[in-house]
């Protein structure tokens, strides 16, 4: 595992403005700094329009901030659009477009014949269990299923580090139950490195080595904290004290961050 002099990936002290129609300044990041280590699943979690969607765009590339530094294995000018997996909220499946060239398309992008572009997804579709369904459409699929393509293409299509942003908070609980067990034991088998944006502390909490917590806007590092529970983790794990105790904790810090910023 990486050193923490040398993370896989170091957000060092960004921020990020915007120009508002009136001439003014929206600050929507404030000096935000976290790592995340090979092999190491983090969970970033904060209330709405905290900036937690945008902080993942300015990781993978998507936009640069207008303050501070992104670096990866410590290099703050490795490339990282195109270089770092991202699934987004929703899906993104197109609908014209096999389950299997879906997972295929990341790749394709990049360059990758789409040849050897849908036999690398051939092998992940086996290894993901989605096997018979390589030639079915989108439409075809359930959200669970829909979500296990999306997260294949972000494998195939990135490098080392994936970006989740809420992946499966449009689904139903035992839906996203059986999910995010399922993505548990495909981090572990495939030694991923992810950072989760996530608004929910159960979520967190079965997933993640560390969690980190946003402030509302502009967003900003409150805590750190560190999940010690051993993986994996069964959903009876969050009933344990010492889970119970910390998710406390973080729901505390959580409505006194929204608080404060009321207050103000």
């Amino acid at each position: 595992m990486a050193t923490r002099s040398e993370p896989l990936l170091d957000v060092r002290s960004v921020s990020l403005r915007y120009r508002d129609a009136g001439g003014g300044t929206l600050e929507v990041l404030r000096e935000i700094s976290l790592h995340v280590s090979t092999g190491e699943f983090v969970a970033l979690i904060g209330p709405s329009g905290s900036g937690k969607t945008t902080l993942l765009s300015l990781i993978a590339g998507l936009e640069e901030p207008t303050g501070g530094e992104i670096a990866l294995h410590g290099d703050s000018r490795a490339p990282r659009l195109g270089h770092v997996g991202y699934m987004p909220q929703r899906d993104l499946l197109l609908p014209w477009r096999t389950a299997l060239d879906n997972a295929a398309a990341g790749m394709e992008a990049r360059g990758v014949p789409k040849a050897e572009a849908r036999e690398q997804a051939q092998t992940l579709f086996q290894q993901f269990g989605l096997s018979g369904f390589e030639r079915a459409w989108p439409a075809t699929l359930s959200g669970g299923m829909r979500q296990r393509v999306a997260f294949a293409r972000a494998v195939l299509a990135g490098g080392e580090l994936l970006l989740l942003d809420e992946p499966f908070g449009a689904l139903d609980a035992l839906t996203r139950l059986s999910l995010q067990r399922w993505l548990a034991e495909m981090c572990a088998a495939f030694n991923l490195t992810c950072l989760l944006v996530t608004h929910d502390l159960d979520e967190a909490l079965l997933l993640a080595d560390r969690v980190y917590v946003l402030t509302p806007r502009p967003g900003r590092i409150l805590l750190e904290w560190p999940v010690l529970a051993p993986h994996p983790r069964a959903p009876e794990t969050l009933s344990t004290p010492e889970i119970v105790a910390l998710k406390g904790e973080l729901r505390a810090a959580l409505l006194g961050s929204q608080e404060g910023a009321l207050a103000l």
